[in-house]
């Protein structure tokens, strides 16, 4: 009888029986039911076409976020509200739960809202102060998911130049 060694399959070398590669462990950051059907759209070997939705996102985020700063700083809750709502929508599609959820919330302060959408909240300065707490989780929460993207980006074939 021989002996064999094993070793673990790193995340990044995962097949799924018919699918892409397996995101690495992402907990509750990414819906990988939701991602894994914007990888179904790619090539079988290249990730260029989701490759360029979620880089074209990560450009977008870093714009919304200095738009929310700008918004901050001159107190205009109206567009707080739209700029989250925008950034939440973006971020659902490629199933970046957390992102999401704490871009509602600040859709939600801008509209003068508790964080359930449920509740007035009358107090300008309240609301400001939300959404400042808020931006600055979810800056946190989007250099996670981005790391984790591009790390996982960084393990696949590059889309050849012609």
């Amino acid at each position: 009888m021989t002996e064999t060694t094993t070793r673990p399959i790193e995340p990044s070398e995962e097949k799924s029986e018919d699918g892409p590669p397996a995101l690495p462990e992402c907990g509750d950051s990414i819906d990988s039911t939701i991602f894994e059907q914007i990888l179904e759209m790619d090539d079988e070997e290249e990730r260029e076409f989701s490759r360029s939705i979620v880089y074209g996102f990560f450009e977008q985020a870093v714009a919304t976020f200095k738009k929310m700063d700008d918004g901050l700083a001159s107190g205009d809750l109206s567009q707080l509200s739209s700029l989250g709502h925008f950034l939440k929508g973006s971020s659902a599609t490629l199933g970046l739960t957390k992102v999401k959820d704490s871009c509602e919330k600040i859709q939600h302060y801008g509209a003068k809202k508790d964080d359930t959408g449920t509740r007035d909240e009358p107090s300008d300065d309240v609301c400001l102060r939300r959404i400042r707490d808020a931006l600055a989780l979810v800056r946190e929460e989007y250099n996670e998911v981005e790391k984790v993207l591009k790390r996982f980006y960084d393990s696949q074939p590059q889309p050849s130049q012609n």
